[in-house]
């Protein structure tokens, strides 16, 4: 799930944990502003978007750092218009960068000591599990290779959630001393009651952050992502679906996409998945691999008609079909003139698929 900065602030705040005093401005005038009430502090100006490294990122209009710390209003407004209907260029965000339409503005903070602190899902357990570190969270990852022994890790059992004495426990393992161990527990308890408040953060979502591919497909329960190729995948089964465009890359062509229309998809979301494809402008081939099991061949052969019969297919399409109701689905699509290329097997496909794109 991800979210701003600044709606991680609000989200702490409202289940009790310490934060620096601050709000997102999406305007000069709301930064100004918000500059004047913090009062006369060092206020810190941080470009709001969904990626990491924007101290270190550059704008394409040539302002160097998304991150910058000010004494003054005046001062608060002048980065903030440097900052504003951006693009911030980031390790994180490639070359095409993200535009800032929001910067927060808070009150500076004074480090006197890091700490690493996070919860998160075990797979092994299934239940959450707190993990912390007394070395900060800066190259947490490299803790984790260097010093393992360094790393705290506290299971939590889902139904009693986490218990005070644990909360303390960790306090103590962290090296806060006895006159701050109440308050650091309180952070603790607060910082959980915040990871399993899900549907909350799921409302925070900023669509605007995301490819519209993605959002789109996520309008009709179809699992989509984006990647840099010119072959489209239509496939049902995440495993499938990475064998496919494994498959295209060791016949050397480069995928389009990661599209999983899931074993129980529609004839409706068969169709929006092939508008989704389309819309693509780099996409010079698509291809459909289906294995019938749960779903039925001939549910995906009726979408693929009724897309072809929506949208007009500017590309070459290539189906491999295999599973329940194969011989229905391949007589669909016989009957339905659609113009299409069969394959007999993934292997045939992908060649197949391959050639097409490149024109063969």
């Amino acid at each position: 799930m991800n979210i701003h900065e600044y709606q991680a602030k609000e989200l702490l705040e409202k289940f009790d944990v310490a934060t620096t005093r601050g709000k997102v401005a999406s305007t000069l005038e709301e930064a100004e502003q918000i500059a004047h009430e913090l009062g006369d502090v060092d206020i810190v100006v941080k470009a709001q978007i969904h990626a990491g490294g924007r101290g270190k990122g550059s704008f394409k209009n040539g302002f160097k750092g998304g991150v910058h710390v000010h004494k003054t209003p005046d001062e608060v407004r002048d980065v903030a218009a440097k900052m504003l209907g951006q693009i911030l260029v980031t390790h994180q965000t490639g070359p095409a960068g993200r535009l800032v339409s929001k910067v927060l503005i808070a009150e500076s903070a004074d480090i006197a000591r890091e700490i690493y602190f996070a919860v998160l899902l075990d797979r092994a357990t299934a239940a959450p599990l707190i993990v912390a570190s007394t070395e900060g969270g800066v190259e947490i990852e490299a803790v984790a290779a260097e010093s393992p022994e360094k790393i705290i890790r506290e299971p939590i059992d889902p139904l009693a959630g986490l218990q005070p004495c644990q909360a303390r426990k960790l306090a103590k393992q962290l090296g806060f001393e006895s006159s701050q161990l109440k308050n650091a527990s309180k952070l603790f308890e607060g910082l959980y009651r915040t990871f399993i408040r899900d549907p909350e953060i799921a409302a925070m979502r900023d669509v605007a952050e995301e490819d519209p591919r993605e959002v789109e497909a996520s309008k009709h329960g179809l699992n989509y992502i984006g990647l840099a190729g010119d072959i489209a995948c239509l496939v049902n089964g995440a495993g499938l679906a990475m064998a496919t465009m494994d498959i295209i890359k060791f016949y050397g062509g480069e995928p389009a996409n990661f599209l999983d229309v899931g074993g129980g998809a529609t004839e409706e979301q068969v169709t929006e998945a092939f508008k989704i494809l389309i819309a693509d402008k780099h996409v010079k081939a698509i291809l459909v691999n289906i294995f019938g099991g749960i779903m039925k061949v001939d549910i995906i052969a009726q979408g693929i008609i009724n897309a072809a019969k929506s949208i007009k297919l500017s590309v070459p399409l290539i189906v491999r079909l295999e599973g329940t109701n194969v011989e229905k689905g391949k007589q669909l699509l016989k009957e339905s003139c659609v113009a299409l290329i069969a394959a007999d097997d993934l292997a045939d496909a992908a060649q197949k698929a391959v050639a097409a794109a490149k024109g063969k």
